[in-house]
């Protein structure tokens, strides 16, 4: 079309005469064309514009045009090559096409030749744009659709979680920390993507089954009897029940928490006396930031502990309570810690975003 910005041809080749050859040519043909004697010369235009096609020869001083097309095919792969030669070798031929030529002239050519070639290279290149520019389209689809599907399930966790404020504004609170503290250490340990993700939003999730428990046992100040202690355990039953038969590796995630959050690592936690490596990784990362902001927090049977003494207490639970590689995980990130103890407080307001 008449408003269409005309394409910009770099001719490359060592003899002068074809230079002036082709580049007349191809301003009668519409386009715009600069030249250059060597690969040398050549890439220095390419520099400093921008060309949709360059006619390059494979024998020059210096730098081949083989050499040349590899280097472009490299940094500029949106650039269209054809290659012309003096000489008609097939494994020369195979070569150029194997590194990404659009085409191959043997030289002497006819004009047409030439601008035939051309044609069919810029229609190959806008193609190849078009389909690159669809695949761009479809992962940002992909993208978007994928970000609706996350917040879906943040508002799904939002709503199971709150039944628990409900019933305690310290809670809230704590299983908002515990979810930016387990995103910290699985991000330690080096979990990356959509599990690390997934461990911001399951890990809130970890006593869910307390919903399941009787105010007057859950709120109760003061130590609490053996058989109230017996109930209070079963809030890892009920969790895993209530998360059970999820399709979602979400949720999956949540329920393994749920059950296995006080598992210990020497196999003296409950429900099942799991130990060691038998307890699912998610668990042994929410276990220990569930005991330390249980312990650096006020909770209605203790006064909120000094972090010097919790941490002193925790150490002693290294390869007893914690997964030792996980403890260690958690010490690396510490800092992180202290920095989200002091941004959510009890009460405060719902908010699951990740600390970077």
């Amino acid at each position: 079309m008449e408003n269409e910005p005309k394409h910009r041809i770099l001719v490359v080749d060592d003899e002068e005469y074809l230079r002036r050859l082709m580049s007349r040519q191809l301003i009668l043909d519409g386009y715009e064309c600069t030249t250059a004697a060597c690969g040398e010369e050549a890439w220095d235009l390419l520099e400093r514009a921008e060309y949709s096609l360059i006619v390059l020869d494979i024998t020059m001083p210096g730098m081949s045009g083989l050499e040349f097309l590899e280097k472009v095919r490299h940094s500029r792969p949106d650039i269209a090559v054809i290659m012309v030669t003096g000489v008609d070798d097939r494994h020369t031929a195979i070569r150029a096409l194997q590194l990404g030529a659009y085409g191959y002239i043997v030289k002497p050519f006819e004009a047409n030749e030439l601008a035939i070639n051309i044609v069919n290279a810029l229609e190959r290149r806008r193609l190849v744009m078009a389909g690159q520019c669809h695949e761009r389209e479809l992962e940002q689809k992909v993208s978007e659709r994928t970000a609706e599907v996350r917040a879906a399930q943040e508002e799904t966790t939002l709503r199971l979680l709150s039944a628990t404020e409900y019933r305690d504004e310290e809670t809230g609170a704590h299983v908002r920390r515990i979810g930016l503290y387990a995103w910290q250490i699985a991000q330690q340990l080096g979990w990356r993507g959509r599990e690390l993700e997934d461990i911001r939003l399951a890990a809130p999730m970890h006593d869910i089954g307390k919903v399941g428990v009787p105010d007057g046992i859950l709120q109760r100040p003061g130590k609490l009897t053996a058989e109230e202690f017996d109930f209070i355990k079963r809030h890892t039953i009920i969790g895993v029940k209530i998360l059970a038969g999820a399709n979602s590796p979400l949720l999956r995630m949540a329920g393994d928490i749920a059950m296995s959050h006080h598992e210990k690592w020497d196999g003296s936690g409950y429900p099942e006396g799991l130990a060691g490596e038998a307890i699912p990784l998610s668990a042994r990362i929410v276990a220990v930031a569930d005991v330390y902001d249980a312990m650096t927090h006020d909770r209605v049977y203790h006064r909120a502990i000094p972090e010097a003494q919790t941490l002193e207490v925790m150490r002693e639970g290294r390869g007893k309570h914690f997964d030792p590689t996980v403890f260690d995980a958690f010490l690396g990130v510490l800092s992180q810690f202290q920095k989200i103890r002091e941004e959510i407080g009890e009460p405060q307001d719902v908010s699951l975003c990740g600390v970077g």
